[in-house]
């Protein structure tokens, strides 16, 4: 990863065009290819950013990050750059998951018709480049859906497995993937972003996963 904190102004020009005017900013180079514009507020949202497949031509004071597929550009111009540097990370291993989201991952694993009838498992950790998809498995049409589970179902959850969607659907083998967000409890903004993104949300009951009844049943 290469970081650079500069001041610098940004356009972006493609279906629209923004701009960002000059100020001190930090520039995010990931080993991807990815290239994103941070200020020192908004949490871990960038101002701008363009995702891979991209190209990053540095010239005389100014940057551009090309899209390789639509030709968006994100265009740096560069005042003064006050910090440069580049370090290895290797590869991630991903969240550790507590007992119960480990244990809910082997359960839906187990019992994978609980998505949907005509489901079958492909595999559990389905290892890639930036860590471990929960579950990979095929609907009742053979398509290819992965899969990420938490205990509660947050913002960041639907960002990771989005980050997990778009490395797996450059796979020519897998494409297209489609992704599931599965949770004891999903909040609100979560199941918003997720909707918005095109993924499905299933909150898991857990008690009925482990085949225990419940102590008051119920008619319906």
């Amino acid at each position: 990863m290469r970081l650079v904190i500069a001041r610098c102004s940004v356009d972006y020009i493609g279906r629209l065009t923004a701009h960002l005017p000059m100020a001190p900013r930090l520039v995010l180079i990931k080993a991807d290819g990815s290239v994103s514009i941070h200020a020192d507020d908004r949490a871990f949202k960038p101002l701008n950013w363009m995702n891979p497949p991209c190209k990053l031509k540095e010239d005389d004071g100014t940057w551009t990050v090309t899209h390789g597929k639509t030709g968006e550009k994100l265009v740096l111009t560069m005042e003064e750059i006050l910090h440069d540097s580049s370090h290895e990370l290797g590869v991630d291993p991903g969240l550790i998951k507590d007992g119960v989201e480990a244990h809910l991952q082997e359960l839906l694993a187990e019992h994978i018709t609980t998505l949907g009838d005509g489901y079958s498992l492909i595999r559990r950790e389905y290892m890639t480049a930036i860590g471990p998809v929960d579950i990979l498995c095929r609907d009742a049409l053979g398509a290819t859906v992965a899969v990420e589970i938490k205990r509660r179902g947050e913002i960041d959850g639907v960002e990771q497995l989005t980050r997990y969607l778009e490395l797996l659907n450059r796979d020519p083998l897998l494409a297209p993937v489609r992704g599931v967000f599965a949770a004891q409890e999903i909040k609100p903004q979560a199941r918003v972003l997720a909707t918005d993104r095109g993924i499905d949300c299933v909150t898991l009951d857990y008690d009925a996963l482990r085949g225990i009844e419940p102590e008051n049943p119920t008619l319906f």
